[in-house]
């Protein structure tokens, strides 16, 4: 166990429990908060002001800005102070006043991943998952069950219903409402929301070849263009062999089929 010892990587005003585990290249800053239950990995910062607390567990290299808390009880009536988690993987960026809600009941865990940027005021709420590499913009709110596939870009000002799941490589326009899942490699926006296009921009930057962003086109022309229902789309597309069209599919078969998610997002009307 590395208990956190004394040093001149922690501010004097900061408060650190001596059961937490920091390892010795840890920064917390002034006035910072760190709970009896909390571990943090090597090189992680933690800003002044802000909170980490519950049974939270951090990677390494991870930014923590001024003010944010990290591992609070969740924002449940359900919540009965049972053992709930978070864990946060390596090279997280968590700008000021970002918060993180542990899970509901025991022994279930609030998920980030690693490599993702939080911008200022995003709330993670209870039980979410953020997988690796996304971008949420500011005031962002994720309520409980979200669910963020890697690479996915979340734009400001906007809220995400409980139970809905982010595909990868989507982007959600600002000051949405996201009230149900939002396909992968789509862009998304409005309020009502609807898929808009492809996300060609987003596609093309994370290195996807033409064969790939002909065959989405293809299938966002099944989708969301031609004159055949749905569910008659989604068979045309089972013939396609892009690994990107297949999970694209596969996404939009469990969201209409899963009796705990909500449903994927129309296309234009």
């Amino acid at each position: 166990m590395l208990a956190a010892p004394a040093s001149e990587l922690i501010h004097p005003t900061a408060v650190v429990h001596p059961e937490a585990e920091l390892h010795p290249t840890v920064r917390v800053g002034p006035y910072a908060v760190i709970g009896e239950h909390v571990k943090i990995g090597p090189h992680t910062t933690v800003g002044a002001h802000a909170i980490v607390d519950g049974w939270t567990e951090i990677g390494a290299r991870n930014r923590i800005f001024p003010g944010a808390a990290i591992g609070l009880e969740p924002q449940d009536l359900k919540y009965d102070g049972s053992l709930t988690l978070v864990k946060i993987g390596d090279d997280n960026t968590l700008r000021e006043y970002v918060t993180v809600n542990r899970a509901t009941f025991a022994g279930e865990t609030t998920a980030i991943g690693n490599g993702n940027l939080l911008m200022a005021y995003v709330h993670v709420g209870h039980n979410c998952t953020i997988e690796d590499r996304a971008i949420v913009a500011n005031a962002v709110a994720l309520s409980g069950h979200v669910h963020v596939e890697s690479q996915a870009r979340i734009s400001g000002v906007l809220g995400v219903h409980q139970f809905v799941r982010i595909g990868c490589l989507s982007m959600v326009g600002g000051m949405s409402r996201i009230e149900r899942d939002v396909p992968p490699y789509m862009l998304v926006e409005g309020n009502p929301s609807r898929v808009r296009a492809i996300n060609r921009v987003g596609l093309e930057r994370a290195g996807f070849a033409e064969d790939s962003l002909k065959a989405l086109k293809n299938a966002y022309r099944h989708l969301y263009r031609s004159p055949h229902g749905f569910q008659e789309a989604l068979q045309a597309l089972a013939a396609e062999t892009d690994p990107h069209v297949t999970h694209l599919r596969t996404f939009l078969e469990a969201s209409v089929s899963d009796a705990t998610r909500r449903g994927p997002i129309p296309g234009r009307i």
